[in-house]
């Protein structure tokens, strides 16, 4: 296959390897990271306070009902996902990495802070759940360029023999966001009360976005802070993804296979499973997120070890390690998590953060290493949204139907297993980064 070739830097120029890139000072790490906090923030924020978006947003609806819908608006923002992603990669390939990179947190900030500012249903009617999908949309292409490009631009600031690590900063953040939503929406869970939170308290989290995007912006639209390569000429009137997807279309489809468990496993595990503790188990809404809010800290703690071991041993090695782990443990695990037992709902949880770090660790450098860098932002981009706004943006609505519904609440664990199984195939037959040069 040609296309891996050129991927992995065999193409026609001459055979030594380019000078190392420059290694990333704390202030690129920051940079890159701060925006998939953001963005994951506000993305973990609108899950964990589902519930309350169904009775501010869809009153006239049943329960059951409320709930699809306002797990539906966070699902619609997916659809605009693979449009960010074409669009943040377009200007990530032809105008620059922090280019891009600006653009979709200030975007973001934006509508992070205008849904917390957004009347309800009370107020102005339908319009109110009008208004929060149009803003939700908006979000959706907002974070389509963010993981990618952060991805790629802390890859190709690092050295080679840290490159997993310090890609997996961009994993980080996205964790720390959610971790971020969780914290926010368990305190303001604890120190107000029921009514307060549904009549004003849900605002909270999304008007406190400010303070993230405001700092994220500051570092993104400064001085310099970090190195990216140089623009690179494409053909006249071809556009990069067009170039991408005649070079590296079969990469694509192994990036966006690949990517389907992570897109299950992060929103149904640690966004949709507060909802599950409190329907299945019984568990209080304080009690669920803040179990949630401990295995979200393990992930972030086990996702830079596990890819500071994939620069050691292999990427392909680790990340089929989590995915087995998953098919195997999935079904005990959620035993654990459907027990009632607040104890075991918490080590079913964690085993759960173990399993998924291990995945999803290296995930981020494993996904550059597959492209070409002159069409590596629109190829990634697009494979990565096309994946995680079909898993993803669905496993939420999935898991309720399998347990409202269907009464089977050990679906969500079936659901995970079978995901898991195929993007396992897609990794044993994908080809090892480790060591490669990214130019």
């Amino acid at each position: 296959m040609a296309s891996l070739d050129i991927a992995h830097g065999s193409d026609s120029r001459p055979a030594t390897a380019p000078p190392a890139a420059a290694p990333a000072g704390p202030r690129a790490l920051l940079a890159g990271a701060l925006g998939n906090a953001l963005e994951w923030y506000d993305f973990a924020a609108y899950g964990f306070l589902a519930a309350i978006f169904a009775k501010n947003f869809f009153p006239d609806s049943d329960a059951f009902v409320g709930l699809i819908a306002a797990f539906g608006v966070f699902a619609a923002s997916f659809v605009m996902r693979p449009v960010g992603g074409i669009v943040f990669g377009h200007i990530g390939d032809r105008y620059g990495r922090r280019q891009a990179l600006f653009i979709s947190a200030a975007m973001m900030t934006a509508s992070t802070v205008a849904i917390g500012l957004l009347p309800t249903y009370a107020a102005i009617g339908a319009l109110a759940p009008l208004l929060l999908l149009l803003l939700r949309l908006l979000q959706g292409l907002s974070i389509g360029g963010e993981y990618t490009t952060s991805a790629i631009f802390l890859a190709e600031n690092a050295k080679v023999r840290r490159r997993g690590l310090i890609a997996s900063f961009a994993g980080c953040g996205a964790s720390g966001g959610t971790l971020l939503g969780s914290m926010v929406g368990a305190a303001t869970a604890t120190l107000m009360s029921t009514d307060d939170l549904i009549a004003w308290g849900w605002r909270i989290p999304f008007l406190l976005g400010i303070l993230l995007g405001g700092f994220t912006l500051y570092l993104r639209g400064s001085s310099a802070h970090g190195n990216e390569p140089p623009a690179r000429a494409h053909r006249p009137g071809r556009l990069p993804l067009i170039e991408a997807m005649r070079s590296d279309g079969r990469e694509m489809i192994r990036a966006a296979v690949l990517n389907l468990t992570l897109g299950v496993s992060f929103y149904m595990l640690f966004v949709y499973l507060t909802t599950y503790m409190q329907q299945v188990d019984g568990l209080t809404e304080r009690l669920s997120l803040q179990i949630n809010t401990v295995s979200m800290v393990a992930v972030l703690g086990l996702a830079p070890v596990f890819a500071a071991l994939s620069d050691r041993v292999g990427r392909k090695p680790v990340v089929c390690g989590g995915l087995i782990g998953l098919i195997l443990f999935s079904w005990p695990l959620f035993r654990l998590l459907d027990s009632g037992d607040a104890g075991a709902a918490l080590v079913g949880q964690l085993g759960f953060a173990v399993l998924v770090a291990a995945y999803a660790g290296p995930m981020p450098c494993v996904l550059v290493e597959m492209f070409r860098p002159a069409t590596r932002c629109s190829a990634l981009s697009l494979s990565y949204n096309l994946a995680l706004g079909l898993a993803g943006g669905t496993a939420p609505m999935v898991a309720v139907y399998l347990v409202n519904r269907e009464q089977f609440d050990m679906g969500p664990a079936v659901y995970l297993i079978a995901v898991a199984a195929v993007s396992l195939i897609a990794a044993l037959t994908m080809k090892e980064g480790r060591g490669r040069v990214l130019s």
